[in-house]
């Protein structure tokens, strides 16, 4: 029997029998791979997500990969039976921002699977046609279901414009850090410095391009051009802003608690600092992401520890946020 996770409410969920909705017009139904979790999945769980940004019962999962199994009218027969991921936001195509490619954005309002639409923690998902991202046929599925927060890095280092032969660093060795190296590796930089708080991930930083590691509290360079902080506290903001020469360039991915004491705009200004922000990845990042990704500039798999059941989301759950280091991304499969 197919089945899918359903949060009820904030700390409740059932697994239930999933029966696939049909695609409608310009629609694709797609056969679910593999489902990631990460910390909003657990602010869904557990009620901490902002009020406007989800919507109970819910079926959840924003990151997953898969394969077309039928199309809806309108939507090119092609499709059925190629390997895909799927940008999350459902935006309104018709608005300004829309128009201008910045998707996240949309006027509309905000809606995105996984949040306010059935997500993928489920035997199949339907979704529009023109979210979907095609892949190589060969390509491992596993693997790719890792590219929603691939995109979010590619959003990031799309901003950051980092040239070849510049020094760069990546503030941050969660899952976003690591795709966020891969990324910055790809343009040929002078220096590529990683700063975490786990001397643990120094291993996997090198091996995906990292000219050097460091902890918060050691000796920090103050000369790089480039930083993409990917830690989500104001602690590395302030860090990731601290690690720039005058005139540098910054992209924030990270979401702080509410509240949290942000950069000091005084320097800011005064070093004439460039910094950008990121929430969620538009159609171009995604563009990028699958670029990179079918021409081997993304390697997934080694941040993948886990594979569960859909029926093991509890355990799912307490696992990203048990804080144990060998803990990386979780992913269930249907």
């Amino acid at each position: 029997m197919s089945t899918a996770v359903v949060i009820e409410a904030p700390g409740a969920h059932r697994l239930v029998a999933h029966e696939p909705r049909e695609p409608g017009p310009g629609e694709a139904l797609v056969r679910v791979h593999a489902a990631g979790i990460c910390g909003s999945d657990r602010e869904v769980y557990q009620g901490n997500r902002p009020p406007g940004y989800v919507r109970y019962p819910l079926t959840p999962g924003h990151e997953w990969s898969g394969t077309v199994e039928r199309v809806g009218a309108g939507v090119p027969g092609s499709l059925v039976g190629r390997r895909v991921v799927g940008e999350g936001f459902r935006n309104c195509q018709v608005c300004d921002r829309c128009h201008a490619g910045e998707t996240t954005l949309c006027r509309a309002g905000y809606e995105e699977t996984g949040f306010t639409q059935p997500g993928a923690m489920a035997a199949t998902l339907t979704l529009p046609a023109r979210l979907l991202h095609v892949l190589r046929d060969d390509c491992d599925l596993t693997a790719a279901a890792l590219l929603e927060p691939a995109a979010c890095v590619a959003a990031a280092a799309l901003k950051a414009n980092a040239l070849p032969g510049e020094k760069v660093a990546v503030v941050g060795t969660g899952t976003l850090g690591m795709f966020a190296v891969q990324f910055l590796k790809a343009n040929s930089p002078a220096e590529l410095l990683v700063v975490g708080t786990r001397r643990d991930r120094e291993a996997l930083s090198r091996a995906y391009g990292a000219t050097d590691f460091r902890t918060k509290d050691q000796e920090l360079p103050d000369d790089v051009d480039v930083v993409i902080e990917t830690a989500g506290s104001a602690d590395a903001a302030r860090i990731s802003a601290g690690l720039l020469r005058r005139g540098g360039r910054l992209v924030l991915t990270g979401i702080p608690a509410p509240g949290a004491d942000g950069l000091d705009p005084t320097d800011l200004v005064v070093r004439q600092l460039e910094v950008h922000t990121v929430f969620g990845a538009p159609p171009d990042a995604w563009a990028h992401t699958a670029r990179a990704f079918g021409a081997g500039l993304l390697d997934p798999l080694p941040l993948v520890t886990h594979e569960l059941p859909l029926a093991e989301f509890p355990h799912a759950i307490e696992l990203v946020g048990s804080g144990d280091p060998k803990v990386g991304k979780v992913l269930l499969r249907p």
